[in-house]
């Protein structure tokens, strides 16, 4: 079975139901089955459209699978047959259905079509944006409407085709009142809620831009395998540079505003630190401020470490296929940019090829810079121009005092050359100095000092002054060399917290997984791949920031654990770097381990905060009426008091109410234990409001009914479950109803679902009391344990989620509680999870 190659899914993806991924799922079908592809259709649900329906015809279809669930049945796809059937393409719908228990080998059916690819079978099926799991809330927030089915996104991530079958709102809205996707009964209320204009656009929009950015990452894929580093132009992508200096704030608003302007381009800031310490004496809150800014604008931080700011910048900008790039203007003066050479703007521009470069103006630009120069310390030209300059500039004074001669003295004379080889050993350093010492002394004893044209070496004074300017220029050159090491190491040093900050900061903020970290880490060293393994690649040079000739960089990181990165070779300085970076990747996998384990305890201890409450609980709520049931009965069965029939009825009725009491707690007590184990057995039908209310309200006298609840459309629920649903919120609600007032009940249908609202004008739910407020074993506002088991509302939701509803509470206007029971209809909706019975349709074919 290993193999056997694996099949290819193919995932036809739509914004909402009825925009035609059935049909097109199943013309395509009929065109390979054409060109002689083995195709079968192992699930289809047609919804009762005739279009579609007639789609199957020529098809081989396998039989459904039928299986009985809570009294109905149901039909599923037999996997056991597909595989038996070993079709090379397998057609089959409704990519995140959940199977009826005994009807799948797997929960989900996208389950069950990961073992048809494992096999080898090619499938092709389809789902709806809004039963992707990353997208469940915000689809509920749009539309009103949660949804119960999702699958993973990585498992559509990995289908080798996406396919968006997109159709305009309009074209949708019309196509519903056409009859195409649902009944003539069920149009309307479609159209008035789960298919309004602006859920069906936003629903589009972000169907969208999923699958744009599914190509975009098959693109960056693509290019990766491919070696490509030239810029496609195929989205808009805005790199703005950032140095830490005020000017961030105004570049990163003209970059965003660039990004704006290209429909939904990228905006991403990279700061590069720069691992010889130069970019060092960054303002760090500019930064903190710049990114919190970048993540408000919805673009995102980068850090990255380069020895050249330029090239760091480019490399950056074409590996993630930026369009433009954005640069402050220089701070530097014109005399400055003159006497330094180009700047990091100009060798930018040079390097960029492809990506347009915008020089953003700023008010700091030629203003002189707030940051330390690009050349304090002695680059190759300084220590190329030192020597030179300490054999010209002593030539050049010479040549311009002899023409000056009888105008300065020789102690002035002397001076300018002490000032000229100072000069020099700044420019070069000790060697320069030397040299310019030498030359200078030299020449001042040839030319200034009598008898002119001639050397008086044997001259004790000359031999002085030759030494002088030797030591003078040694000393002076052994400061500025040694000024320059502090004040390199103190840059690179801070350069080094600067990229630890900013990967703290980044932590701290959360959502930091292990993967991020290693992304991270990848970009700001410019590797091109980094991987947590157990056991490096090799065991015998895996040493602390250990390195080979192929460009595999192996660091420890924490106990049993190494970072893997390859590609170039890091400097001595990054290492120490990338030694701190895996510590926090080692910190991270301890702090996942820890947190496993505490998942693991916190079920445990739960229960016995469970078992605790109960304990205390059940001392006060079973103790009353057991201590009045036992004085009733005791006081029945004595024979020294002789009671009237009037007395012996109120005793009676005492020992009855009392065990009535009893036996309901005890019930309450049971059906949440059965809750919690799973074990609660459900009969659902058809019920309607009307048949459950009586019952349920018939010891609650303070109730009134609005609403003519027999022209509801019935729900499918259990009936005594139901019961039990409404008389424990109204009893609660009662309780907490002032005298007078009368607590109120309503009931309304929308979108497919019917909501009983039981509305109190109590005392209302504090902000602070609404996640406990379900807690079982808690009533709000305890401060003993005389106030009862508060089972009640904690029963209550756990029997409306088993009948596939909701419980949810909503303040009233003008104060108090109201309690929302939101139940699908019998006509529309299935049990959770969701069958699919001969026949029936889904909810809105969506939610």
């Amino acid at each position: 079975m290993n193999d056997v190659p694996r099949g290819r899914l193919k995932v036809y993806l739509g914004a909402a139901p009825g925009v035609g991924k059935t049909y097109r799922m199943l013309d395509e079908a009929r065109r390979r089955a054409s060109r002689g592809a083995d195709v079968v259709v192992g699930f289809v649900e047609c919804h009762g459209r005739p279009r579609t329906q007639a789609m199957c015809d020529g098809l081989e279809v396998v039989p459904r699978l039928r299986c009985g669930y809570r009294g109905g049945e149901f039909e599923e796809m037999d996997i056991d047959a597909v595989l038996a059937r070993r079709p090379q393409v397998a057609i089959v719908d409704e990519f995140a259905h959940t199977n009826v228990p005994g009807g799948g080998r797997r929960p989900k059916r996208w389950q069950d079509i990961e073992e048809l690819l494992a096999v080898g079978i090619d499938v092709i099926t389809a789902v709806n944006i809004q039963h992707l799991e990353s997208l469940r809330d915000v689809v509920e927030k749009i539309t009103g409407v949660p949804q119960h089915e999702t699958v993973p996104d990585e498992v559509v991530r990995r289908a080798r085709q996406i396919e968006l079958v997109d159709i305009p709102p309009e074209g949708l809205r019309r196509r519903m009142a056409h009859g195409n996707i649902y009944a003539p009964e069920k149009v309307d209320a479609a159209l008035a809620n789960y298919f309004r204009p602006g859920n069906l656009t936003a629903l589009r929009q972000l169907a969208l831009l999923w699958v744009a950015d599914r190509v975009d990452e098959a693109l960056q894929t693509y290019r990766a395998e491919h070696a490509i580093g030239g810029v496609w132009e195929t989205r808009e992508r805005v790199v703005v540079a950032l140095t830490g200096g005020p000017e961030g704030d105004t570049l990163v608003r003209r970059a965003a505003r660039i990004a704006d302007r290209s429909a939904g381009g990228d905006l991403l800031a990279v700061h590069v630190a720069r691992s010889d310490g130069l970019a060092a004496g960054v303002s760090h809150a500019s930064l903190a401020r710049q990114r919190r800014l970048v993540e408000d604008l919805g673009g995102s931080y980068h850090s990255v470490v380069g020895d050249d700011v330029a090239t760091a910048l480019v490399d950056f900008a074409q590996a993630e296929n930026a369009t433009q790039l954005v640069l402050g203007t220089s701070r530097r003066g014109r005399l400055e940019r003159f006497l330094t050479g180009p700047g990091t703007g100009e060798t930018v521009t040079e390097l960029s090829g492809d990506i347009d470069v915008h020089r953003v103006t700023h008010e700091r630009a030629g203003r002189g810079t707030l940051l330390p120069s690009r050349r304090r310390t002695l680059s190759t030209r300084r220590l190329i121009a030192g020597p030179v300059a300490g054999l010209v500039l002593p030539v050049l004074l010479t040549f311009v005092l002899a023409q000056v001669r009888g105008t300065l003295n020789l102690t002035s004379e002397a001076l300018l050359f002490l000032l000229t080889v100072v000069g020099v050993a700044c420019i070069g350093g000790v060697t320069s100095a030397v040299i310019a010492s030498v030359t200078a002394s030299l020449l001042l004893n040839y030319w200034f000092i009598p008898p002119i044209g001639q050397f008086t070496l044997n001259d004790p004074n000359a031999l002085l002054a030759l030494g002088v300017f030797a030591v003078v220029a040694a000393t002076v050159a052994a400061v500025v060399d040694r000024s320059l090491r502090l004040s390199r190491r103190a840059a690179r040093a801070t350069a080094e917290a600067e990229t630890m900050s900013s990967l703290a900061g980044s932590i701290v903020r959360g959502g930091q997984t292990i993967p991020a970290l290693l992304e991270r880490t990848r970009e700001t060293f410019g590797m091109d791949s980094a991987e947590l393994v157990h056991e490096p690649p090799d065991a015998h040079g895996a040493g602390e920031g250990a390195g080979d000739s192929q460009g595999t960089t192996v660091v420890p990181a924490g106990p049993g654990n190494h970072l893997v990165l390859r590609g170039r070779t890091p400097s001595s300085s990054e290492r120490r770097v990338l030694a701190a970076f895996a510590a926090h990747v080692g910190s991270a996998v301890e702090r996942a381990r820890l947190a496993e384990a505490a998942a693991e305890v916190e079920p445990v201890r739960a229960a016995d905060r469970m078992r605790t409450a109960l304990l205390r609980a059940v001392g006060h709520d079973l103790r009353t009426p057991l201590a009045a049931g036992w004085a009733a009965v005791t006081s029945l069965r004595s024979s020294e008091v002789q009671f009237s029939a009037e007395d012996r009825e109120e005793l009676l009725t005492t020992a009855e109410e009392s065990m009535a009491k009893l036996s309901r707690l005890v019930e309450n007590l049971l059906d949440l234990s059965r809750l919690e184990a799973g074990a609660l057995t459900l009969n659902l039908r058809p019920t309607g409001l009307e048949e459950v209310l009586p019952a349920a309200l018939a010891d609650i006298p303070g109730v009134e009914v609005h609403g003519d609840l027999e022209h509801l459309p019935a729900v499918l629920a259990d009936p005594p479950l139901l019961e039990r649903v409404i008389a424990n919120l109204a009893g609660n609600a009662d309780r907490h109803t002032p005298p007078g007032t009368k607590v109120l009940i309503t009931a309304s249908v929308l979108a497919e679902r019917a909501e009983l609202r039981v509305v109190d004008r109590g005392p209302g739910l504090p902000a602070t009391g609404r996640d406990r407020l379900f807690e079982p074993f808690q009533r709000l506002g305890d401060t003993d344990n005389t106030t009862g088991l508060g089972l009640g509302l904690a029963l209550a939701r756990g029997l409306t989620e088993a009948m596939s509803g909701t419980l949810t509470p909503e303040d009233t206007p003008g104060g108090g509680l109201t309690m929302v029971v939101s139940l699908p209809l019998a006509e529309a909706a299935e049990p959770e999870p969701q069958p699919h019975p001969q026949g029936a349709q889904s909810v809105g074919g969506a939610p």
